[in-house]
């Protein structure tokens, strides 16, 4: 069992699922997406487990740091089918947490980005610790923020969520609770996944629930333009700003135009969805398209392969992503369209 990239087991009232892949700090692959769904599914009628803990294996600074990018690219290059595959089963996935009848546990312990913040955000209890960094930096690689973004980011607080999916800005301990992706903070989250299987739920109770962001002084200018109506709009409002907002203005100038443009319209849209799988099979359009780009290419060989942090967006720039072209990632898919119907 330990072997597995993710240990499942019945252990006290909980069932519990600990990432196992340290070397690569538990991102999420194939492998994983199908233990964890299998798991879940197994569970959900079983009488002896009360609720479900999500944990990683002792040891490493990651809860999970993402998924398999790498494989994602160079599926898209070759037409995308084994891309496609693996976001219709981590969909499909975070579908299932979201819609979980027992509670779902999640200690956000380390590293918490991109996929990791998938198997985590949707569930009913979030536990940040002081070695949580969360981040949604997909916009830095020619991705967008997916595995649900378009439903939990543009109901955080204020324009807090466009902030995250635009910059990939990194949130460190409690400032992930003051936002709202977690729930409670744990100052020491040693035993705190065996506590939670003996005794529930109520293992939560003496965890902090409120805290007050340490960017405080930020928030006003950050509910004012990232609440624009355009990428365009939000660039010029930060430019007009303080040294500060000036800045998240050069980072908006180093992320890939496409994907900057697809997660504002993608907020836009996940605020208006009237249930999450609606969003996801939005998602799910976005995703399968955008792996075949030259944008999503060119980013993974900048940041991923090369590591030059160099890359040659295209389109360069946001003048040149037209409403045209963006419609083409968010039409739907006709019979290729998933359901999301649970196994």
């Amino acid at each position: 069992m330990a072997d597995k990239s993710v240990i499942a087991r019945k252990q006290g009232k909980a069932g519990r699922l600990t990432l196992n892949r340290p070397k690569a700090l538990h991102s999420l692959n194939a492998e994983m997406v199908a233990l964890m769904s299998d798991a879940l599914i197994d569970w959900r009628d079983d009488p002896d487990v009360d609720l479900v803990v999500i944990d990683h294996a002792e040891g490493t600074r990651g809860f999970c740091a993402g998924g398999d990018v790498r494989m994602l690219a160079e599926s898209g290059a070759k037409g995308g089918e084994e891309a496609c595959a693996f976001f219709a089963a981590e969909y499909r996935l975070n579908t299932l947490l979201e819609e979980y009848e027992k509670p779902v546990v999640a200690i956000q312990d380390g590293v918490t980005m991109g996929g990791g913040v998938g198997i985590s955000v949707h569930g009913d209890f979030r536990i940040a610790t002081p070695n949580t960094m969360f981040a949604m930096p997909e916009s830095g690689i020619g991705l967008f923020p997916d595995v649900g973004g378009g439903w939990f980011l543009p109901r955080l607080p204020g324009a807090l969520g466009m902030w995250l999916a635009l910059t990939g800005a990194r949130l460190k301990g409690e400032d992930v609770l003051a936002v709202g992706v977690s729930t409670h903070f744990a100052e020491n989250p040693e035993g705190l996944a065996d506590e939670l299987c003996e005794k529930g739920v109520s293992a939560l109770d003496p965890l902090k629930t409120n805290a007050e962001p340490s960017f405080t002084e930020h928030i006003p200018e950050i509910d004012a333009c990232f609440a624009k109506e355009s990428v365009e709009a939000i660039v010029t409002c930060l430019e007009d700003g303080s040294d500060w907002a000036k800045g998240q203005a050069e980072t908006l100038k180093s992320k890939s135009p496409l994907t900057l443009k697809i997660a504002h319209r993608q907020l836009h849209e996940g605020a208006k969805c009237k249930d999450f799988r609606e969003n996801m099979r939005m998602e799910y359009r976005i995703a399968s398209r955008l792996v075949l780009t030259k944008s999503f290419h060119e980013g993974v060989r900048a940041v991923l392969i090369d590591k030059d942090n160099e890359p040659n967006w295209q389109p360069p720039n946001l003048e040149s992503v037209s409403p045209q072209m963006l419609d083409t990632f968010f039409e739907p898919l006709g019979a290729g369209e998933l359901t999301f119907i649970e196994k």
